[in-house]
């Protein structure tokens, strides 16, 4: 169908990108630079609605699809006034156009069903990965494999869209480092690669509100990636103690059945629009000094009616330790049946607690993403001639936190008495 669209709707920098044809194609950066507007809603229903390409989007975990790129898609579709052209299966993740064409959703810790995964008419065309900084390196590598075959007609390509973090993730080492990218380079072109980097700067469509949030931000890590979109660098962060693995893969050492779970603790940090609700699951391992966190619940926007529900669905009746600041939450939790208690903190119990913690092995199972993100980027504050203190940065550690409550009661603090000594 002929689609005319208004140039004014989108964001400038974004629209040369409308028919970019290179097959790998990375959007990164900061914050709110409009990225996945313009990636997922955007150009998807403008490439849908002119025939000829299927998308596939994905994430890393498919309880994630629906809050995030699928309501990207659905909202694009009611601000365009298209509802008429696409029937939308909420049951099966798809988006229909009345060409035929196709939008699938799915998550990444499916690979089965990846690979199944057909359109009704012609052949995927497009991929577009969400949060790429979630995924692992063979992932992304299957998707590529996804794309071979069928018609050349349409250009094949897979899109990632990403913030970046440390310049040690694989997303970097492999696309950014070969080509020696600068700090200050925000574009880069070849016959196979193309990358974008955007910032607030670049959308036009932000509050005042929004920007101000933004270039408030006080440490120097998280305004480099969150503000200025650069990879980052931590050489000071907090657990270096923790690996990422499959914990239901029976090939490896780390396998953990679930029998084995049952040595389990559980904890929660309340949040609900700028700070998720989080539920932690771990396998405490005394003996061998291991700690297998192997799920997880990292959710915005949730009311205690729907975070008790959820915290039932993950834990059934087993304890789970939450935040002791908000008591009233706490027992509306214990009304409505959940096994809850609040922490007891303490005088340094942070310290204390992340001291205790460096003296374990940190096991994160693969699907648990928000946990790795959290473990890999925890860090010291600094002073202003940038020097670290013994206090960490109080962001982006509300499942580290849960996993201090949760493991509350496994720290026993041994308090040493001092007195002076004679022989001196």
């Amino acid at each position: 169908m002929e689609v005319e669209l208004h140039t004014e709707i989108f964001n400038d920098i974004y629209l040369k990108r409308l028919n970019d044809t290179t097959p790998l194609q990375i959007l990164f950066g900061g914050s709110s630079s409009g990225k996945s507007f313009f990636a997922i809603g955007q150009r998807v229903i403008y490439d849908i609605m002119r025939g000829g390409r299927n998308y596939l989007i994905c994430r890393q975990v498919a309880k994630d699809v629906r809050k995030s790129v699928y309501n990207e898609v659905t909202k694009t579709i009611k601000a365009w006034g298209c509802q008429s052209l696409f029937n939308i299966n909420k049951t099966e993740f798809t988006i229909t156009c009345t060409n035929g064409y196709q939008i699938i959703f799915s998550g990444l810790d499916d690979t089965e069903k990846i690979k199944s995964i057909t359109p009704e008419k012609g052949v995927i065309t497009d991929i577009v990965v969400e949060e790429a900084t979630e995924t692992e390196r063979e992932s992304i590598k299957q998707l590529e494999k996804r794309l071979r075959g069928g018609s050349e007609d349409v250009p094949k390509r897979i899109t990632l869209l990403f913030n970046p973090i440390l310049q040690t993730h694989w997303i970097y080492q492999d696309y950014f480092a070969s080509i020696e990218w600068a700090d200050d380079q925000t574009e880069y072109h070849d016959e196979n690669v193309s990358i974008l980097k955007t910032t607030y700067k670049d959308n036009k469509f932000l509050t005042k509100q929004d920007i101000a949030r933004l270039e408030n931000e006080k440490d120097p890590y998280y305004y480099a990636v969150y503000t200025l979109g650069k990879w980052g660098v931590l050489g000071d962060v907090i657990f270096r103690n923790w690996r990422c693995l499959d914990l239901n893969d029976e090939t490896h050492d780390y396998y953990l059945p679930d029998e084995q779970r049952t040595n389990r603790r559980n904890g929660g940090d309340f949040g609900f629009s700028s700070d998720p609700a989080v539920i932690v699951c771990l396998h405490l391992d005394k003996m061998r000094k291991r700690i297998y966190i192997f799920d997880e619940l990292y959710e915005r926007g949730l009311t205690n009616q729907e975070l008790a529900s959820e915290c039932i669905n993950l834990i059934g009746k087993n304890y789970i330790t939450w935040d002791s600041s908000e008591p009233k939450s706490i027992q509306e939790l214990q009304i409505a049946g959940v096994n809850a208690r609040g922490a007891k903190k303490g005088k340094d119990s942070v310290n204390f607690g992340v001291q205790w913690l460096q003296g374990y092995e940190i096991i994160i199972d693969v699907k648990c993403i928000n946990a790795k993100r959290e473990f890999s980027t925890y860090h010291w504050k600094k002073n202003k001639d940038g020097d670290s203190l013994r206090i960490p940065v109080d962001k982006d550690n509300h499942l580290i936190d849960a996993v201090r409550y949760a493991l509350e009661d496994d720290m026993i603090i041994q308090e040493v008495e001092v007195v002076d000594n004679p022989f001196f």
